[in-house]
């Protein structure tokens, strides 16, 4: 979650951009910037985001079984053994 105490003017970013972004390595949390008083962008830095992308891609999986395993339930799926043997004959034609 965002902290309310990072929160911080684009224009204050900018002007110390490396200190940013060495605070950003290390507390590894983002910190939204803001352009006339308004959220505008919220930065973090890289290890986190590809951290949050392979959560993101973990959890689309996961739901992605639960999906197939609730329409198998369903009667929506086939049994793998005839699943392979549909693929067989695909390849063989």
């Amino acid at each position: 979650m965002v902290s309310l105490n990072d929160i911080h003017p684009l224009s204050e970013f900018q002007r110390g951009a490396k200190a940013f972004l060495a605070r950003l390595k290390e507390t590894k949390s983002p910190m939204v910037l803001t352009v006339n008083g308004k959220a505008a962008a919220v930065v973090q830095d890289a290890q986190s985001y590809q951290e949050l992308l392979d959560r993101l891609e973990l959890l689309e999986s996961i739901a992605g079984i639960r999906k197939s395993m609730k329409e198998f339930e369903q009667g929506k799926g086939l049994p793998l053994k005839e699943a392979f043997d549909q693929l067989k004959e695909v390849e063989l034609k």
